[in-house]
């Protein structure tokens, strides 16, 4: 038996705070990237903003190609 709230695998859908902690980052780091498209949007279940997993982890994938962008566009 698990203990109330603890998952014997992951959620599909993240809170800010988890999916910033599964990124690796703080929040407000977090929130920077979703604003500038290198994190995925959240979505709303019933008023609950959430993020998928899956899209975080692609987005987190192509995080060298999207850095590399935004850096040309400093430029």
């Amino acid at each position: 038996m698990t203990a109330k709230g603890s998952y014997s695998y992951p959620p599909r859908g993240l809170n800010r705070e988890t999916a910033a902690r599964y990124v690796g980052v703080g929040t407000t780091k977090f929130d920077e990237m979703v604003h500038d498209g290198r994190m995925p949007r959240p979505i709303k279940i019933d008023g609950k903003v959430v993020w998928d997993i899956h899209k975080i982890d692609a987005s987190f994938s192509d995080l060298e190609e999207a850095l590399k962008a935004l850096k040309q566009e400093a430029a």
